[in-house]
């Protein structure tokens, strides 16, 4: 009687074996022509916290430019002193900050404004037209009010498609 429950144990376990061995090929065959690529299904974002809200982004590979139109959220007029680029890629990305920062230029509450970071690296940090990027942006601004020596950074994100 023993006998013929380990012969059913083993065929259970060689059947439901083969058919896993067969998902895990299919699941490795998907991932290698690229159908199971998150950054395919995932949707373009940009985030700056609740002081900034972006309306809209584009990370453009043939200008070598990353423009963004924001929202100044954060309750007050502000200056922003600077803005400094990076990427998930191994080459640094650098940009050139945009022209309409610095003293004389305060966001007032509410407003919108664009912002275009020009000379951008974009094709040496390794971006391609088409695929879906990752852009990390650093923004550092100070309150009209309070002055330059209480200087604020916000830490932002913007994930699209290069054009």
């Amino acid at each position: 009687m023993h006998s013929r429950k380990a012969q059913a144990a083993l065929e259970f376990l060689t059947t439901y074996g083969w058919a896993f061995l067969v998902i895990l090929i299919m699941i490795g065959s998907l991932a290698y022509f690229g159908i199971l690529n998150p950054s395919k299904i995932l949707p373009s974002r940009c985030n700056f916290g609740p002081e900034f809200e972006c309306l809209d982004w584009q990370i453009a590979l043939s200008a070598s430019e990353v423009k963004l139109k924001m929202r100044n959220n954060a309750g007050e007029p502000i200056v922003i002193s600077s803005f400094t680029v990076g990427s998930e890629t191994t080459t640094a990305l650098s940009c050139t900050a945009p022209a309409n920062i610095g003293t004389s230029n305060v966001w007032g509450t509410a407003d919108v404004r664009d912002y275009t970071l020009t000379s951008c690296n974009l094709a040496a940090a390794g971006f391609q037209s088409g695929e879906k990027e990752k852009v990390f942006i650093n923004m550092k601004y100070y309150g009209v009010k309070s002055g330059s020596s209480y200087t604020h950074e916000v830490k932002g994100e913007i994930f699209s498609g290069v054009i």
